[in-house]
């Protein structure tokens, strides 16, 4: 097995897995005599990517890393059970459901999860995951005894499936200046390195310096070709406030993401193609519904019907979004004051649609049309965003996303008015995490939390 198991993870995941998927389908099919027809084609498809994306949320090659078995095979089939219930729903809504054998897919749903631990258990022993001997521990040393050097030994500490054995650490700094609580032993400074992995045949030498360092990493670095060592270097990146840090590559030279956005790549298809799912079904479901207020609207007060108002998007561009009109003026100047609780702006008809969240509705138009989506952090006013950027540190990181209908903060009790600067700062301090953090389920749960906030009305005028 290798040293982090990521060449048999990538295999599971690129080809074994998908081929489980979709080849179990094919074969139940052929069991119970029945063709394979254009219908199971789309269905085959459909499970491809559904499951694809589930297994990314869940990653239950995380317990496989760590040797937890039970756990690992628990959220294989916890994966698949979801995958199942997406697609009954999808087969439920569209009526495709009725084109399939009962037989074949109650087969594939039972043989797919089996068959999938099945061969990863089989792969396992394949490459080595018997139990395994001392002399096969790799040996490895940590210079730098910082904040990475101690996070690294910790997760080779508790993941003994990487089969990484942390002798110690090197480190310039006098003894009454290094961080407390370390686990493993200090065995000598930055200079000694070299000589104590000829000695001790150490396998592996993880360089954790701040990049200030950089001569006396070269040095180390010229020392240890006298050696058979491994060499790795740790970039300090926990000095920074990280969001969505990754490595990738740019024309072939290796980067560091310190600050990205969540929606890359299969997140990128994975998100847009959420909001136009929900935002479609919305305006087919709710359009009775917007007729009836767009006419109570119009009745109720001179004006029109949609209030449009200029917001930042995606990257900090200007948008329009829209609205149920729920007041007598339309601010989209310099300065625009926020609405407060019995503010007399608003009209005999909006008070019931801003209580109600009923004024928001149009707003999936925005989200179908791509401006906005779904879920995100709440675009604000132009004339806010100017004068917040200025106050909140990290404000703009929100705008590295598009921006949603519902959000984080909107239902941990931040929706309606931020009269002052504390209450923004505490959204934005929700709008971050849910950048850092951002997973498919995280939005449902904020869905499945809006619908309960906006039925109790909280925060809301």
């Amino acid at each position: 097995m290798t040293v982090n198991d990521i060449p048999i993870i990538s295999f599971f995941q690129r080809v074994l897995d998908p081929l489980i998927v979709m080849g179990s389908l094919y074969l139940a099919t052929l069991a119970f005599g029945e063709p394979f027809s254009g219908y199971c084609l789309v269905l085959m498809i459909l499970a491809f990517f559904i499951s694809s994306a589930v297994y990314q949320q869940i990653d239950p090659y995380r317990t496989w890393r760590s040797g937890r078995m039970l756990a690992y095979a628990r959220d294989t089939v916890f994966g698949w059970c979801l995958t199942l219930a997406v697609l009954y729903f999808v087969g439920s809504a569209s009526g495709m459901k009725y084109y399939y054998d009962e037989r074949v897919l109650l087969a594939w749903a039972v043989a797919t999860p089996l068959t999938i631990l099945a061969s990863h258990i089989a792969v396992r022993f394949a490459t080595g995951g018997r139990k395994h001997h001392a002399r096969e521990l790799r040996s490895i040393v940590v210079v730098g005894a910082n904040e990475a050097g101690i996070k690294f030994a910790g997760v080779c500490e508790r993941h003994p499936n990487l089969f990484m054995q942390v002798q110690g650490y090197f480190d310039d700094r006098a003894d009454g200046r290094q961080p407390p609580g370390l686990r493993h032993p200090m065995l000598g400074r930055m200079a000694e390195v070299a000589a104590y992995v000829r000695r001790k045949n150490i396998k592996m030498i993880f360089i954790s310096q701040p990049v200030s360092a950089q001569p006396r990493i070269r040095q180390l670095v010229d020392e240890l070709k006298d050696t058979t060592a491994s060499v790795y270097f740790l970039p300090d990146v926990y000095v920074f406030d990280l969001m969505q840090a990754r490595f990738d590559t740019v024309g072939g030279m290796p980067v560091i993401a310190i600050s990205e956005t969540p929606f890359m790549g299969f997140n990128s298809v994975l998100k847009r193609g959420t909001d136009v799912a929900v935002s479609a079904l919305a305006l087919l479901l709710l359009a009775p519904l917007m007729l009836l207020i767009a006419l109570a609207v119009k009745l109720g007060s001179p004006g029109p019907v949609l209030f449009k108002q200029r917001r930042y998007g995606l990257y900090g561009e200007e948008i329009y979004i829209y609205k149920f009109r729920s007041m007598t003026v339309l601010d989209d100047g310099p300065t625009i004051v926020q609405a407060r609780a019995d503010d007399r702006r608003i009209t005999r008809i909006g008070h019931f649609l801003r209580r109600t969240s009923l004024d928001e509705l149009p707003q999936f138009i925005n989200a179908l049309q791509g401006r906005m989506s779904v879920v995100g952090p709440r675009p604000h006013a132009v004339a806010h965003n100017e004068e917040y950027r200025k106050l909140i540190k990290g404000y703009m990181l929100r705008h590295k996303v598009k921006p949603g209908i519902t959000g984080w903060a909107q239902v941990n009790g931040l929706r309606g008015e931020t009269a002052t600067l504390d209450k923004m700062e505490a959204r934005i301090r929700y709008d971050l995490d849910y950048l850092r953090n951002w997973s498919l389920w995280l939005d449902l749960w904020i869905i499945l939390k809006t619908v309960k906030v906006v039925l109790t009305r909280e925060n809301a005028h």
